[in-house]
């Protein structure tokens, strides 16, 4: 499996941001790691094991970036500033990380134009992925989402304004209006978004988001998981395994 990595200075951040890419071929995959984690997460919890049959067939190129988690969704302080920051990172996403991903990918593929980028998470990597796919379903055209938890009040507790609602997507689908033509888009695309409801697991949200879904006409597979399904890294490699190939084949 080819591993490279790379470290560029982010203008939207301020700062140098790393980033690991496993590949040599394929769709292009971001992966947000957990809570607080870091960009050699992919690698250091044995992701590369599940998403390997892909990658090593040259489908699929995974891109495993830093969160900031540690300045926004977990730290202390003012919620006005931690939200701002969270959605700087946000377009060093959008604006940095899917060019990067595109040129490399049609580099490596002999592709042109612009690939749909998969956004991959657990826990509250979960949320961040698929934060970014409902918002921005120009950019994004598969989700892999597993137990997160998909509202605003997680990271910034009774603060609200227009940037938590932005990240509040139980909140953000329920008001989308019947004809907004980004449920066309979605239908376009495939999602999944899964959580258990064993130790550990909050499921409520993702309960809201299926009937919200239901409601609206569109169609991701939100899958609830037993009793005995746990919040932790075993349930989540059966679920990777288990998608995987509804989303990439």
């Amino acid at each position: 499996m080819e591993i490279q990595y790379f470290k560029n200075y982010s203008p939207a951040l301020g700062r140098d941001m790393e980033c690991k890419v496993y590949g040599h071929a394929g769709r292009p995959v971001l992966f947000i790691p957990c809570q607080d984690g870091r960009f050699f997460d992919f690698e250091g919890f044995h992701l590369t094991d599940n998403f390997a049959p892909w990658i090593n067939a040259g489908k699929a190129m995974v891109f495993s970036i830093d969160t900031i988690d540690k300045e926004t969704w977990s730290a202390q302080g003012d919620p006005y500033w931690r939200v701002r920051r969270h959605e700087q990172w946000m377009s060093y996403i959008t604006d940095e990380m899917v060019p990067f991903m595109r040129a490399m990918v049609n580099d490596r593929n002999g592709w042109t134009g612009e690939p749909g980028v998969m956004t991959f998470g657990c826990s509250l990597g979960a949320t961040h992925a698929a934060n970014l796919f409902f918002r921005r379903p120009d950019l994004f055209d598969r989700v892999l989402a597993l137990s997160g938890l998909y509202t605003g009040t997680y990271g910034f507790g009774d603060y609200s304004d227009e940037r938590v609602y932005l990240n509040s997507l139980v909140d953000c689908m329920a008001n989308m209006p019947a004809d907004h033509p980004y449920i066309n888009l979605y239908n376009q695309k495939k999602g999944v978004i899964c959580v258990g409801q064993g130790a550990w697991e909050q499921p409520e949200t993702t309960r809201r988001l299926k009937q919200i879904f239901e409601e609206k006409g569109i169609n991701i597979w939100v899958d609830l998981w037993g009793w005995d399904v746990n919040h932790d890294w075993p349930w989540w490699y059966k679920q990777t395994d288990y998608f995987l190939p509804y989303l990439l084949d």
